[in-house]
């Protein structure tokens, strides 16, 4: 076999197709199997731009000019196929003539892989952003249920380790006849006001340090001193309370529907812990709260009442007014005071 053979057969088993031009006219000397396979068999006067129809022969003369070889790629049918051919073309000369080397190269796995990938790539991106959007709607559910260090504890462990807090106040609200409300109302409209009410609610109690742990129907839960102790925690709650029943006296002034509350406080000891397992609630339980609860219910509309306990944290800042001992169920006596804000309080609380 003569080398020149076994060089055509070599460029024909790892696919590369030559084909052998004339510069002076372009006309094709040699082409191996691969390339007419792919382009035809050219004629005896057959020039490049006939069977590569796609090329253009000013571009090819100017990369090879400038950059001593041209590289570009074509597309051609066969039969219900689209190849793509990556081309090279470069300069030569023998015998005092000079020639283009035409090398062809079946690229279109190649490209079909590329494709995969790219596809594959974008679908990842694509999953990658939607399970972040949904992480981020988790988080936000889960924060909206539970104290970020809580949140935090939850995600780092997965599960919450109920904490006993010493010395924590909580603030109680409820709306007087709201059972009335909800039944003359449209739903919407009470979800609505509810919603809106609550909302500034809760700017309320970030505002003084609160935690809102919770609403059930028109009752409204907020506690200072937990997760994160804080030694101001009763004057946190009362300070709440005063702007809450601000806010609800300032809306009532230009909204179509009127509300009024009764809010009780308390102070004492709490249990928080995420309760459920597959449904995650985070909730407080302990004196403090089943105090505020009960005292709520002795206060007048638009009133805040609190137990005597609270007075030396809250008689510098706010108006005491005492209410007397009364029978408080698991409880048994205690004194009672009405909270109102106090000459300076009174005038930021107008401010608000």
């Amino acid at each position: 076999m003569s080398i020149t053979a076994i060089n055509e057969q070599l460029l024909r088993a790892i696919g590369v197709g030559i084909a052998i031009v004339r510069c002076e006219d372009l006309q094709i000397l040699f082409t191996n199997a691969p390339f007419s396979e792919w382009f035809g068999t050219p004629g005896l006067d057959a020039t490049l731009p006939e069977i590569l129809q796609d090329i253009v022969v000013d571009d090819i003369k100017a990369a090879l000019h400038q950059e001593g070889r041209y590289a570009g790629e074509l597309s051609i049918k066969r039969k219900r196929r689209t190849l793509i051919i990556a081309l090279s073309i470069s300069s030569a000369s023998a015998d005092a003539q000079d020639f283009y080397v035409v090398e062809c190269q079946n690229i279109t796995r190649i490209r079909e892989l590329e494709s995969m990938i790219d596809s594959y790539s974008t679908m990842v991106e694509r999953n990658t952003r939607e399970l972040e959007r949904e992480k981020e709607r988790v988080e936000r559910l889960l924060l909206n249920l539970m104290p970020r260090t809580v949140y935090e504890e939850f995600k780092t462990f997965g599960v919450v380790t109920p904490q006993l807090y010493e010395s924590v106040s909580v603030v109680m609200l409820d709306f007087v006849d709201f059972t009335r409300f909800a039944a003359e109302h449209d739903p919407t409209v009470t979800l609505g006001e509810l919603n809106d009410i609550f909302t500034a609610f809760d700017r309320i109690a970030e505002q003084y340090g609160c935690e809102r742990i919770k609403t059930i129907g028109d009752a409204y839960l907020a506690v200072a001193g937990m997760p994160e102790p804080s030694p101001d925690h009763a004057r946190a709650v009362a300070n709440c309370a005063v702007r809450f029943i601000r806010y609800l006296e300032r809306r009532n002034q230009s909204h179509q529907y009127k509300w009024q509350a009764r809010i009780g406080l308390g102070t004492g000891s709490a249990v928080g812990s995420v309760v459920g397992i597959q449904k995650y609630v985070y909730d407080v339980f302990g004196s403090a709260v089943n105090l505020a609860s009960r005292l709520q219910g002795f206060a007048n509309p638009m009133c805040i009442v609190a137990p005597d306990a609270m007075k030396e944290f809250l008689v510098d800042e706010f108006q005491l007014v005492d209410l007397g001992k009364q029978e408080i169920r698991s409880f048994g006596e205690i004194r009672l005071m009405r909270v109102s804000p106090g000459i300076e309080l009174a005038r930021k609380a107008r401010q608000f």
